[in-house]
């Protein structure tokens, strides 16, 4: 196995048997609630099931016994992962009296990872392991090749068809996960193959040297061939930089990433972590304990942070950089266009946080600022021009920080919270429990018209945004501020910004709406003005997605009307199921409306399609992976042309001309 996997994770001390297996609990909650073990019953808890058969096999590789993982998806649906590792032990448990395979499959947290002399490091945040995955799958087979010989074993719902037996020989070792998600229990069974793309592409990069494979049998050329994509990285973490800020079009101000990398023998804690400057206005801090996205941080962001704005400061006073400045130097200005990712691999973490995705050890944090400290120390020392190009930047940010001070507290001065009122357009509930309370942000005046008409006045506030608001991901954070339909937005949701602990961040303490709903026209310059509008809160009001509290509004594409009989459609099949149901089939008996504004509908229409809450369909805005998320807005939002550019032809096939 490569070197690059071993200084993450000794291999096993003693060897990987039936008796390494260790059981601490059943299987009997699981099928009654599985949104406790994997987060969702939707398409969030159907990826998840991929995810920790995935994460068995990147442990074997952590461990240092497996270099290939192929995941393929079937026309059923159903998903196999496959690898290259030691396979799991199939001999009998001497203290359960069954074989160790079955009691993987089966038992919730009986495994290896348990055992710290099987594996240093495990991935994953939740840990439930396989067994969850095979008490929510109708049917499930696994394939063991191992010591020589082929076993299996096959479950329904989890429970064992048959004893492990032995089916033939084979020279190779390693395992194969074959499941289906059980019909009864998700709400939806169709595999996205972007979202399987997009973590597996995560992993490769976070474990350089391992082969990651995607099969798709549901999609064939014009040859035959089944779709496939192989993932592979060997730069690992900086090649992952690189193509971050690559695809989101962030110029670099340096000629590569600075590196770090160790492995604290004492605790058995590995650094891993990539940075670079480039010419953006916001910080990009990726972090991971174990391949999983902390996208709360933790004490291994908070030792990294702490290391680059020491190692600054002290090589930017002794240069004497700073004296021209004519401004004082904070933390934040040090930070402004880095990019960063940072990987840890922690034997035992301990998260907290609102998702439960930020790292809690507290030694992880020293040994994160040490490794970061001596390695930059030595580059700015090694590369004075390189190092010049950074100040020359940290200085530009803390002047324009000024303005943007300047900007925030214009915004804090209008507020409500300062004795200032609501903006004027903004058309208020008469309920006071945020909790209860919705706002619309809608496109225009005159669809405003229509939602204040329509709305129940008791819950839902209504504030109309005029065009399209500023794109903030080309502008600089003083210029945001500055504008008035971001200031209104502001005003009326009664956040601020700035903390004590930090200036930039939102202050949600006196949030007036718990549901804010973005809702445009069904037109491209509608979906444009919803882009921008999500991208403004992402990047700056991040924490209200994160908590749950930002949803799209659905409106109605179509009206089907046959008499004094109307339906509603969303899509061009719900459009042709109307036109049969209410004229079998036959679209020249019925009157078809294609809504392209809201403005189009009447208030009881609006009302009736898109606001009641008994009627209505809202999607939720979630962010699955920061990273992903980030490039996405970047490559959307940003300067350059040539991304945007390919990812609209690669999503072509996907497009419909809207006339």
């Amino acid at each position: 196995m490569n070197e690059s996997l071993q200084q993450f994770a000794a291999p096993a001390v003693n060897g990987y048997g039936a008796d390494s297996i260790q059981v601490l609990e059943g299987l009997e909650a699981v099928r009654k609630r599985p949104a406790m073990y994997i987060g969702d019953v939707g398409v969030k808890g159907l990826h998840h099931l991929v995810y920790e058969v995935v994460d068995n096999s990147i442990d074997e590789a952590l461990a240092g016994y497996c270099s290939h993982i192929t995941v393929e998806i079937y026309p059923d649906n159903s998903v196999s992962v496959e690898d290259d590792g030691r396979g799991i032990p199939t001999g009998m448990n001497t203290k359960e009296k069954k074989s160790a395979l079955e009691m993987v499959m089966t038992i919730l947290h009986a495994g290896g990872k348990f055992d710290k002399n099987t594996y240093k490091v495990s991935g994953g945040l939740h840990g439930v392991g396989v067994s969850c995955v095979n008490a929510l799958s109708s049917d499930l087979h696994v394939t063991v090749q191992r010591e020589g010989k082929i076993f299996e074993q096959a479950y329904k719902i989890g429970i064992p068809q048959y004893p492990v037996r032995e089916i033939g020989l084979s020279d190779k070792t390693g395992t194969r996960v074959h499941f289906h998600p059980d019909a009864s229990i998700f709400i939806t069974l169709v595999y996205n193959r972007d979202i399987l793309e997009s973590r597996l592409r995560e992993l490769a990069y976070l474990n350089k040297g391992v082969k990651i494979v995607m099969i798709d049998r549901r999609e064939t050329d014009d040859e035959g061939t089944f779709y496939s994509k192989t993932f592979y990285s060997q730069g690992g973490i900086t090649e992952f930089l690189e193509m971050l800020d690559s695809n989101a079009a962030r110029n670099p101000l340096i000629p590569k990433p600075i590196y770090a990398n160790v492995l604290d023998t004492a605790t058995n804690v590995a650094v891993e972590v990539s940075l670079t400057y480039n010419d953006s206005y916001s910080e990009h801090i990726y972090s991971y304990v174990n391949n999983i996205n902390t996208i709360e941080g933790g004490t291994h962001v908070a030792g990294f942070r702490r290391a680059l704005t020491r190692v600054f400061k002290s090589y930017g006073d002794k240069q004497n950089h700073f004296e021209k400045a004519k401004v004082e130097i904070e933390g934040d200005d040090y930070r402004e266009g880095l990019s960063a990712i940072i990987s840890v691999k922690v034997p035992e973490p301990q998260f907290e946080g609102q998702t439960k995705t930020k790292l809690g050890n507290n030694e992880v944090s020293g040994i994160v600022d040490t490794t970061v400290a001596k390695v930059l120390e030595a580059y700015l020392e090694e590369n004075p021009r390189e190092a010049k190009n950074i100040i020359q930047k940290v200085i530009l940010a803390a002047q324009a920080r000024a303005a943007a001070r300047k900007a925030r507290e214009l915004v804090q001065r209008k507020s409500v919270l300062s004795g200032g009122g609501l903006p004027g357009k903004l058309a208020d509930c008469s309920e006071r429990n945020p909790e209860r309370c919705e706002l619309y942000l809608v496109e225009g005046d005159s669809a405003g018209g229509t939602a204040k008409q329509g709305r129940d006045r008791s819950f839902q506030a209504i504030l109309p945004l005029r065009g399209k608001i500023l794109n903030v991901e080309k502008a600089m954070e003083h210029r945001i501020y500055e504008n008035e339909e971001i200031r209104n937005m502001y005003t009326a949701l009664g956040v601020t910004v700035g903390t004590a602990e930090d200036p930039k961040a939102l202050n949600l303490a006196k949030l007036r709406y718990h549901k804010v709903i973005i809702m445009t026209d069904a037109d491209v310059d509608g979906s444009h003005i919803a882009t921008l509008i999500l991208t403004f809160i992402y990047r700056y009001m991040a924490p209200l997605v994160e908590q749950g509290h930002i949803y799209i509004a659905q409106p109605p594409l179509y009206q089907v009307k046959k008499g004094k009989e109307n339906a509603y459609a969303w899509t061009e099949d719900q459009r042709r199921l109307q036109i049969e149901r209410l004229a079998g089939g036959k679209e020249d008996s019925v009157s078809v409306q294609r809504y392209k504004g809201l403005g189009e509908m009447n208030a009881s229409q609006l009302w009736e399609t898109t606001m009641n809450p008994e009627t209505r369909t809202l999607k939720q805005v979630t962010i699955e992976s920061a990273a992903e998320a980030d490039r996405i807005f970047s490559m959307l939002m940003g300067d350059e042309v040539a991304p945007r550019r390919e990812f609209i032809e690669s999503h072509a096939k996907y497009a419909r001309l809207d006339v």
